[in-house]
């Protein structure tokens, strides 16, 4: 009789389960796994190829940008073109601009937008809901529509050419309320209702409970508010007069472009750089803005 044969039944079946589940466990070829992921690989690709091709100009020599045939890589590598890029012009003080403007409106437009979304999406009072459609209605009227009364008001206040023109006409609008108002309202009130039963004020409540639970929403809206501010173009090209003291970075590429001809390889090494703050916020704030995204936006009450 053999070994097999002396084994128990409790036994064998252990073992044709541990086969059964190593069979499982086992990785199996899958065609539209694959497919999905190269099609995933492609679509990526298409959309990191614009940085790619940017970088790899900013270290050509002028003259190669537009060479034909078209190639990534050009004859010599001019990593100096970075430091021409702040010979040229003055482009620190663009960065230094755009940071001080961007930064400022974002923390304007988060502390303003959580205050405006605890009160339409916590607090309950009459009228709320009717009110908070009143608000978002303003999202239907476009930038361009509100360029010349919003320029006329701030020659009134004698605001041109100055940070409060830069700054605050867009701080104050309804995305940000009613981004972090679809997070607020899917918090438990139960929350809310503790805390004021332990004598917490409303302010204690929204920076002690609320804040903190909104961490991610609160990430979401202020990278997408400094993307904003930092990209903003129209509206610092109408209120600034003197672009080397005001400009921002994106009025700082426009003085690439010259009577006698255009930097090209300057101009993409500037935007590179342009590139850089937008892109370490992103990554430094990944993780929050994965569940931001993730659980903005859910249905409440």
């Amino acid at each position: 009789m053999t070994s097999s044969q002396l084994q128990s039944p409790s036994r064998r079946q252990s073992a044709q389960a541990v086969q059964a589940a190593v069979r499982r466990n086992k990785p199996q070829f899958r065609p539209l796994k694959v497919a999905g992921e190269v099609v995933l690989g492609v679509v990526v690709l298409a959309f990191l190829f614009p940085i790619i091709f940017t970088f790899f100009s900013a270290l050509k020599p002028n003259g190669e940008i537009f060479s034909q045939p078209p190639s990534l890589i050009g004859s010599e590598i001019r990593w100096q073109n970075f430091v021409e890029v702040f010979n040229y012009t003055p482009f620190l003080r663009f960065i230094v601009n755009g940071l001080i403007i961007s930064i400022s409106g974002t923390i304007i437009v988060v502390a303003v937008s959580s205050l405006a979304a605890y009160s339409f999406g916590i607090l309950k009072w009459r009228g709320r809901d009717k009110y908070m459609l009143l608000y978002l209605a303003t999202m239907m009227i476009p930038q361009e529509v509100l360029v010349i009364p919003m320029f006329l008001l701030m020659q009134k206040f004698g605001w041109i050419n100055s940070w409060q023109a830069l700054i605050l006409p867009w701080a104050f609008g309804a995305f940000g309320a009613f981004l972090l108002r679809q997070f607020f309202i899917n918090i438990p009130y139960e929350l809310v209702e503790a805390s004021r039963m332990d004598g917490c004020s409303q302010w204690g409540t929204f920076t002690r409970i609320i804040l903190p639970l909104a961490k991610p929403s609160l990430a979401v809206l202020g990278v997408w508010t400094f993307i904003t501010f930092w990209n903003s173009f129209l509206w610092p090209l109408i209120v600034v007069n003197d672009v080397n003291q005001l400009g921002n970075v994106s009025l700082g590429l426009q003085t690439f472009f010259g009577e006698h001809g255009s930097s090209w390889n300057l101009v993409m090494a500037a935007s590179v750089i342009a590139i850089l703050p937008t892109l370490i916020m992103v990554i430094a704030l990944q993780k929050h803005l994965v569940k931001g995204i993730a659980t903005v936006g859910l249905a409440g009450r």
